[in-house]
């Protein structure tokens, strides 16, 4: 009885939330919210442009951090010894899952941003974005290359496999969906960030698309901050700030449920 009213409190929860925002923000969606440019100080046109820049800044996050996300937890699974550095390798992954994503969006300015010299671009906020996914990824990617049976890896040895064939060619192929699972958490995580791009990638308003990983971007969740904080007209725009947090729900949505069709399909086929 007791989880089962945690489980239903968090959904009335989830059903509060998108009840409200679908009363106060379903009457600004259209096609022209959807496909224009913002005009007149924000307070009408559309959120393209920040669509465009959220989708780029959360492909380009998981580009950058579910290679190196992978490559961690194989290290730390299949190759680390137990020891003094594993424990250091293993609290620092802990620590940086707890730390806030402002002192992220602070790192990326300061590293990315400033000494680097990469400017507020794309590429900052897709090194920001993927650093502050690189948790969540190395713990699920640990787990699922756990959840694979070790008969696996001794068969393919006992043929003759080296250990980075039987990973390469047996583990791998059997925790990919698992590893999907983190890469869905991630993409969640980054587009829906603020602090972290705020410094690195997002502006306050730019007509114009990005033409390279240099350009920088408006995106979804910053824009619904400058909208509810720094705006000239706040109460004129608040059924564009609901509309926008709808939209940014839907493409979070959207995303995760190609992630989730995408691994399920991995698991019927690796079951024939």
């Amino acid at each position: 009885m007791l989880l089962r009213g945690a489980i239903l409190t968090v959904a009335a929860a989830l059903a509060v939330i998108i009840g409200f925002l679908l009363v106060n923000g379903l009457s600004s969606i259209s096609w022209s919210f959807l496909t224009e440019v913002p005009r007149n100080n924000m307070t009408e046109g559309g959120i393209w442009p920040c669509i465009v820049g959220t989708v780029l800044l959360s492909l380009g996050a998981m580009a950058v951090a579910l290679p190196l996300g992978v490559a961690s937890a194989i290290y730390l699974h299949e190759y680390a010894q137990p020891g003094r550095l594993m424990r250091i390798i293993r609290l620092g992954v802990n620590n940086l899952a707890g730390v806030p994503s402002v002192v992220f969006g602070l790192f990326g300015l300061g590293l990315f941003v400033t000494v680097l010299d990469l400017g507020v671009s794309l590429l900052a906020g897709w090194l920001t974005l993927g650093v502050l996914c690189l948790p969540v990824i190395i713990g699920t990617t640990e787990e699922a290359l756990k959840s694979v049976p070790a008969t696996y890896r001794e068969a393919s040895l006992a043929l003759g496999g080296t250990k980075w064939q039987t990973i390469w060619r047996v583990v791998l192929p059997s925790a990919l969906p698992g590893i999907l699972t983190g890469s869905i958490l991630g993409i969640s995580r980054a587009a829906g960030e603020t602090a972290a791009i705020m410094f690195t990638a997002a502006v306050f308003y730019t007509p114009k698309m990005p033409s390279s990983m240099f350009s920088d971007v408006m995106a979804l969740p910053y824009h619904i901050y400058v909208l509810a904080t720094a705006g000239t007209e706040i109460e004129k725009t608040r059924p564009i700030q609901y509309g926008t947090a709808l939209v940014l729900i839907g493409l979070v949505l959207g995303m995760n449920l190609f992630a989730i069709f995408l691994r399920a399909w991995l698991q019927r086929r690796g079951k024939r």
